[in-house]
Parts: structure tokens; C-alpha cells; sequence
């Protein structure tokens, strides 16, 4: 079973190369405690998901606009993310693709949890993650 989340919010430090990305549950079993967890990303991917949250376009297509272009083209729409598995403190996920012409046909495509986040930022493509990795990487939103 999976778990709809949100971008709770981007962290990146101007004095280290470590940048975060929180997500949080979206609706809580215990709305005073939401789970929440971090994703360690690299500079790249924060400042994608920052440039797309803002709704701001380079003035030439950077990796993560080209590749949403390249799939905008071929009739593709991301559908969802999904967080699928944590191994060893490295998450892994996949991008849901589906047909514009015909939703029944689909394509799962393994990604980076920073790469599909960053793809996902300006249309607000839904992110889901595994119970199980929800149970090894949460904690309670406001909780050490």
C-alpha cells in the first residue's frame, strides 16, 4: 500500500553540498503527528524543484525541463511518483507515465527520487510512497 505525500518543503545550504527535499503525509491518521522524512539531493535536482515550484523557465531547457518536454511530445503525462523502496540509505522511485490518447496504456520508469520530484514540482504531479519505506524513514513531523 502506498501513501500520498507532499513536498513539504526544500532545503538548500548555501555552506554545504547536502540539499533536502521533506515530504509529509498528505491526509494523517493522526493529524497531529504527520509522518515526515527527508531525501538527501544533490545542487542540481534542489534547484530544479525550486525553479519549477516557482514557475520559473530557463531561458534554454535544463535536464529536468528537457526530459518533461520530451515526454509532454511523445502523448506521455506523469501520472505519479512513487518512492518504492529504501536499501542501505539510498531511496529508489518510479515515474507513472500514461498515455494522453489512451490512459490504459501506461509506463513505469525507474528514476531517482530528486529526478522525478524535480519533474513532478511544476504540475504537481502527486507523489506516493511505500508503506514500508514510510515505517524505516518517518518521523513524526516536528519530531527528532
Amino acid at each position: 500500500m502506498s501513501v500520498e505525500m507532499e513536498l513539504a518543503r526544500v532545503l538548500m545550504s548555501e555552506t554545504q553540498d547536502t540539499h533536502f527535499v521533506e515530504l509529509r503525509e498528505v491526509e494523517p491518521v493522526d493529524p497531529d503527528r504527520p509522518r515526515s522524512f527527508p531525501i538527501v539531493i544533490g545542487y542540481t535536482e534542489a534547484a530544479a524543484v525550486e525553479r519549477r515550484l516557482l514557475g520559473e523557465t530557463p531561458s534554454r531547457p535544463q535536464t529536468h525541463e528537457l526530459l518533461a518536454s520530451v515526454i509532454d511530445t511523445l502523448g506521455y503525462r506523469i501520472d505519479r511518483i512513487l518512492i518504492s523502496d529504501l536499501r542501505e540509505h539510498t531511496f529508489y522511485a518510479r515515474l507513472l507515465l500514461q498515455s494522453q490518447a489512451d490512459p490504459s496504456q501506461t509506463h513505469i520508469i525507474d528514476s531517482r527520487p530528486s529526478d522525478a520530484i524535480a519533474l513532478g514540482a511544476m504540475d504537481q504531479v502527486p507523489i506516493f510512497v511505500e508503506e514500508a519505506v514510510l515505517a524505516t524513514a518517518c518521523r513524526p513531523a516536528g519530531g527528532s
